[in-house]
């Protein structure tokens, strides 16, 4: 075969495909934000979602996706069902069948078992409005009746294509409902480079009894053997009431033997830097980096919500650097 002809091929399919996107975006209604709410209002049950085939992949797509954007979902294979998985079904869990053509053998038995209890939502995402399962569910979802991209309208393309688009919608659309937000999304990503990209200042400062706290009278005689112990290249200065109010680094104390004679008695408030830049605990790590960069400094002081002054937490560019990120 010949590589244009070939490649009308991969464009045409990808046509079908969009143009059944299209078709599937015109179906969004009210039955989808029926959808949203019973999945929202399920406190004390499951989300169990099922499919044959190729709708099968899809349903296991859609749990894997639910459960990653603060949804908890569990994927049941239709075929074992029948064979006493049904018992992973209880009540006042949320039961979701994936089939184009609704009448698939292996989910009859699951919409007979949900029918039996009036605390097990049943609902239905199928392209036949006369199927079983669209008559039988609780909330049912019409799919547009799409034209596949393979040859003689056999191999499950276009549909699978609008049903795994369609559990996307659903997932985000639950997404914002709940506030998931991108800190919520990194406690279920642990791993991988997203959550390293997600990674904040918190995950990374120093804290408790190893921040290099001193007091603002303290003499720099004094001040030279705390760094030296802490090993941070930094100290945090505070006054009387807890409040940060200065900072020093290493190289500021080399800087500061060469002026003064009477180095040993000098009081570190009189030649700290005023005013140390602090962020919040909920910064990113790549954007306190990028600050650093920006201001030529090495060493963030860190605070929660508005108590700018209240450090909890010291970041510096070498811990950073070490997660990874830059």
């Amino acid at each position: 075969m010949q590589r244009n002809k070939v490649e009308d091929i991969g464009r045409g399919v990808i046509e079908y495909e969009i143009i059944a996107l299209k078709n599937l975006k015109k179906f969004i209604n009210s039955n989808f934000n029926k959808i949203i709410k019973t999945i929202l209002n399920c406190k004390n049950g499951k989300i169990i979602i099922s499919g044959v085939g190729k709708s099968g992949i899809i349903a296991r797509k859609w749990a894997a996706t639910l459960s990653s954007t603060g949804t908890p979902s569990f994927f049941l294979d239709a075929s074992n069902a029948s064979h006493g998985d049904l018992g992973q079904i209880t009540s006042n869990d949320v039961v979701i069948l994936i089939s184009n053509s609704g009448q698939s053998e292996e989910l009859k038995n699951i919409i007979q078992y949900t029918s039996r209890n009036n605390n097990i939502k049943l609902i239905g995402i199928t392209s036949k409005r006369d199927s079983i399962l669209y008559k039988n569910s609780d909330t049912s979802f019409l799919m547009p009746t799409i034209k596949e991209a393979g040859p003689e309208n056999i191999v499950p393309t276009s549909s699978t294509t609008t049903q795994l688009a369609l559990g996307d919608a659903i997932a985000i659309a639950c997404m914002k409902s709940k506030n998931f937000t991108k800190f919520d999304f990194k406690k279920v990503h642990p791993s991988g480079s997203l959550s390293i990209k997600l990674k904040t200042v918190e995950d990374l400062m120093i804290r408790g009894k190893k921040l290099p706290i001193v007091r603002e009278n303290i003499k720099m005689k004094d001040a030279l053997k705390i760094i030296s112990k802490k090993k941070l290249g930094v100290l945090l200065v505070k006054n009387m009431i807890g409040n940060t109010v200065g900072i020093i680094t290493d190289g500021d104390l080399k800087r500061i033997a060469q002026k003064y004679n009477d180095f040993d008695n000098l009081k570190i408030k009189n030649v700290m830097k005023k005013n140390p830049l602090s962020i919040d605990k909920d910064t990113l790590a790549a954007s306190a980096l990028s600050l650093m960069n920006s201001k030529k400094i090495t060493s963030l002081c860190i605070h929660k919500r508005k108590k700018n002054k209240k450090t909890i937490g010291l970041i510096h560019m070498h811990d950073i650097l070490r997660s990874n990120i830059n």
